[in-house]
């Protein structure tokens, strides 16, 4: 099954995961002054909270949200520049998912999602898609005039300061994993590792990249190289929750 969401994941991603990350969005996005506030995000307090299906989920839902969130002005000043905003067919409540789905959409530099057989589809997310694609051409225009203009490569020239610092040192930081004893022992996680080709050290002063080692203090947690992350989130061993990235 979570093979079958990471493939779907290279061409968009199955309508929950829009509806729970803007869910999640429309929680954390930023609130602007009135005299800045161009862009309307409604009021969601009475909507019920995310459900995720499974962990993989609800992972993909929380990074997609805070994707959008690092970029929300860019994104504003895209829906604005397109003139695909404001938009009157969509309301103001699915605002926040009109700028989660745009985030994805530039993300797939613009190429239309697949639709997998088998997909639960939801009505909002349809309706929000369709939107987005009649304005693809534009939005696409928008972009590339605000990349000219501040001369920037990437979209990542517009993540905000604080934002990039506290990436830079997140990143540096080992990644802390907890054995879930009630599905796997430490010994049993230990082997299936090692056969996956990663090797136990004593300690992270040891570290190289497919490595890994107990922690001094708590002997239920795993310790990982930063630049595992991605490796590790791809192994049965957390799609089946046996471990859990803290």
């Amino acid at each position: 099954e979570k093979r079958t969401v990471s493939q779907i994941e290279k061409n968009g991603y199955p309508d929950s995961i829009y509806i729970n990350a803007a869910k999640i969005f429309q929680g954390i996005h930023t609130e602007k002054n009135k005299d800045r506030m161009l862009v309307q995000y409604g009021d969601n307090s009475e909507s019920p909270m995310a459900a995720f299906k499974d962990e993989h989920s609800r992972r993909v839902s929380y990074e997609l949200a805070f994707s959008a969130l690092k970029y929300q002005d860019l994104l504003e000043q895209i829906l604005l520049d397109s003139g695909a905003y404001p938009c009157y067919s969509i309301p103001d409540e699915l605002t926040s998912l009109l700028v989660v789905m745009l985030y994805d959409l530039q993300d797939r530099k613009f190429q239309e999602r697949k639709i997998f057989d088998g997909e639960e589809l939801v009505a909002e997310v349809q309706e929000v898609g369709d939107y987005l694609y009649r304005y693809i051409t534009k939005l696409a225009a928008a972009l590339a005039r605000c990349r000219i203009k501040h001369d920037a490569l990437s979209i990542e020239y517009f993540v905000p300061e604080t934002i990039w610092k506290q990436e830079q040192r997140a990143s540096a930081l080992p990644l802390c994993v907890w054995i879930n004893t009630f599905k796997i022992s430490l010994e049993d996680a230990i082997k299936d590792l090692e056969m996956k080709g990663l090797a136990k050290v004593e300690s992270v002063s040891d570290f190289d990249h497919y490595t890994f080692a107990v922690d001094q203090h708590c002997h239920d947690v795993l310790v990982f190289p930063s630049s595992l992350r991605e490796d590790l989130l791809n192994l049965d061993l957390f799609a089946d929750c046996k471990l859990l990235l803290q």
